[in-house]
């Protein structure tokens, strides 16, 4: 088999894949539950005929799709944070920006070392400044770096002086999380240096930093940045429109 014709079967494959999923979505809501239990003592021919009737209407009407995938992204989201949406939304004491008491929170996963989480601080700060209900939340996941643990342990080592924002600036700013940045940060930050460093070492930020590594385990991240407002996660640098859209429908419910 060629490459192509490869990748064609695993596009296919997947599409298959899609469609069945949504083939369940549509199907409840064409019949609703009792439908579906029905729908599950079927005899083959009936499930054939069940189901080419779901196929052809799909291709009838491919505007539902993104609908249909979107519910079916939220109900796997929502399991996802079943149990844990409340801990991943309590900060480290001090690793908040924005209105500490907002209505809204935003939880962003980030890494000092990240470009990406460094490419998302102009979006981040606009929608701070245009959302006064906002609460963010940074969850710090070292995990670009070799550099990354000890930048993010100073992170909240700042936190623990009342100056985790200028520190967070100043990181990524600087763009690198050597040693020589982390503590040319921690001075335009103002930090005590002493006392951050100390508490650096503390078994309250080592704590943080494991627990942070289990929720992304958890959640099924595998890089920064990650966001979850709400019941909804998004990955990666997803730009200040979708974020905006995701905070306004946390709003709302």
């Amino acid at each position: 088999m060629t490459e192509t014709a490869m990748n064609v079967a695993a596009s296919r494959s997947r599409l298959y894949f899609v469609l069945g999923g949504l083939a369940l979505t549509v199907l409840g809501a064409l019949g609703g539950w009792a439908f579906e239990r029905n729908r599950m003592d079927m005899g083959p021919g009936q499930k054939a005929a069940t189901e080419k009737v779901v196929h052809d209407y799909l291709l009838e009407h491919p505007e539902i799709l993104p609908e249909a995938i979107d519910k079916l992204r939220q109900k796997e989201n929502a399991k996802l944070l079943a149990g844990i949406a409340d801990k991943v939304a309590a900060p480290y004491p001090g690793a908040v920006m924005g209105n500490p008491a907002g209505a809204v929170t935003l939880v962003e996963f980030s890494d000092f070392a990240c470009t990406f989480c460094r490419q998302s601080e102009g979006a981040l700060a606009e929608l701070i400044k245009e959302n006064p209900d906002l609460k963010v939340v940074i969850r710090h996941l070292p995990i670009i770096a070799p550099t990354s643990p000890a930048a993010a342990a100073m992170g909240l080592a700042a936190a623990d002086q009342g100056k985790y924002v200028a520190f967070h600036q100043a990181m990524f700013a600087a763009g690198r999380t050597d040693p020589a940045s982390v503590e040319a940060a921690a001075r335009v930050s103002g930090l005590d240096l002493a006392r951050a460093h100390a508490d650096a070492q503390r078994p309250a930020v080592r704590a943080e930093l494991e627990a942070n590594l289990a929720f992304a385990r958890e959640l099924g991240f595998n890089g920064t940045p990650a966001w979850i407002v709400g019941n909804q996660i998004l990955q990666g640098a997803v730009g200040k429109e979708a974020l905006a859209r995701a905070i306004a429908t946390a709003r709302k419910s």
